[in-house]
């Protein structure tokens, strides 16, 4: 195991788009949403102990989820759990982790994982983003991981990319994000699009000349800490740098910018894991397209999915396309497949209901 490897994996979301499932004090990266008795941030941890020792690996988290992640991922020290004070997307994220791990190595490639995807064919992924590894370690590509779509989704990013590149790199011509669905069908039939999973993989003084090149304000607000990590000042210096810094995604900051990006192509069963949409679509399903995972009796029913506690009945009849679930405190019924209107779901409850309910 190549003792450059490190692993940064993104756990600060709340995961709005799977309220009420997901709640503020205990979002979805931390639940056992696939119900084999692992949380999401375990199973990703778990993917990558092939590829990265563990003493290499740092989460990135908001401050509040500290006691959740020393819980789920006790090989990890203190040291390695990042603390957000604030939320500010993927960009501040990253150039916290790499400019840590540059101070600890600077020839170090960074895998960049979200907490919350779910990945079947765990061989193929290794092989993808050993792919990826081997193609970063000389620190002057970005590299992402781009997922051979089989239908013309619009909840994903979509990468294009150019096919005589020699190697297993493709170089990426453009980025869009979350296509229209006629859109979505053209990338589909053309053959040069894959969607953007949101995994990355880059050598860490490739991905800091990217946030000087790209990003100057965030660069010049790390540079100018650089020294307080690793010591007393850190959580002072990071609360500060936060303070002051843009909330920008790492896709829009710099990758969609640069013009030393690449994609690998991968070819396993992913998902985002995003929505109930997403465990709707990944989910084994019955004759009628049900997904049922709960005491229930269904009439009527078609394309639904029904969620809820094993020592409660739900009893559904004349539902087509449905959500219904039953988590704690919250009793959802609502169409499927209309996932942006969650975030007005919880911002009418925080607005009308109060806290207790998110």
């Amino acid at each position: 195991m190549n003792k450059n490897n490190y692993l940064v994996i993104m756990a600060g979301g709340i995961g709005s788009r799977f309220w009420p499932f997901s709640r503020n004090d205990k979002p979805k990266q931390f639940l056992d949403i696939l119900g084999i008795g692992k949380s999401l941030i375990q199973l990703t941890f778990e993917r990558f102990t092939s590829l990265c020792p563990p003493e290499n690996v740092l989460v990135v988290t908001n401050a509040e989820y500290a006691d959740l992640v020393a819980e789920q991922l006790p090989a990890l020290s203190s040291e390695q759990i990042l603390l957000e004070p604030f939320r500010r997307n993927t960009a501040p994220c990253i150039a916290y982790a790499a400019y840590k791990i540059q101070e600890q190595n600077p020839d170090a490639v960074m895998i960049v994982a979200p907490s919350d995807h779910v990945i079947l064919n765990t061989d193929l992924f290794i092989k993808t983003v050993s792919t990826a590894v081997e193609q970063a370690a000389d620190q002057e590509k970005l590299i992402t991981i781009g997922i051979n779509p089989n239908r013309p989704e619009t909840g994903f990013g979509y990468i294009q990319y150019l096919e005589n590149t020699g190697n297993d790199l493709k170089k990426v011509k453009t980025f869009t994000e979350k296509p229209e669905k006629s859109l979505a069908e053209k990338f589909i039939e053309s053959g040069d699009f894959v969607w953007n999973s949101g995994i990355f993989v880059w050598g860490v003084r490739a991905i800091i000349t990217g946030f000087h090149q790209h990003l100057p304000e965030v660069a010049a607000t790390f540079d100018e800490i650089r020294a307080d990590l690793g010591t007393s000042h850190e959580n002072d210096s990071i609360y500060n740098a936060y303070s002051h810094t843009a909330n920008i995604s790492i896709d829009y900051g710099i990758m969609e910018k640069s013009s030393d990006v690449y994609v690998v192509l991968g070819d396993f069963d992913w998902s985002d894991l995003g929505s109930w949409d997403a465990l709707y679509d990944m989910s084994e399903k019955n004759e009628d397209g049900n997904v049922v995972k709960a005491n229930a009796l269904l009439y009527d029913t078609t394309g639904s999915l029904i969620t809820g506690p094993k020592d409660q009945l739900i009893l559904v009849q004349g539902l087509d396309d449905y959500l219904v679930t039953v988590c704690d405190n919250v009793f959802l019924v609502c169409k499927r497949g209309d996932e942006k209107r969650f975030r007005d779901y919880v911002a009418d409850v925080k607005e009308k209901k109060g806290k207790e309910f998110l």
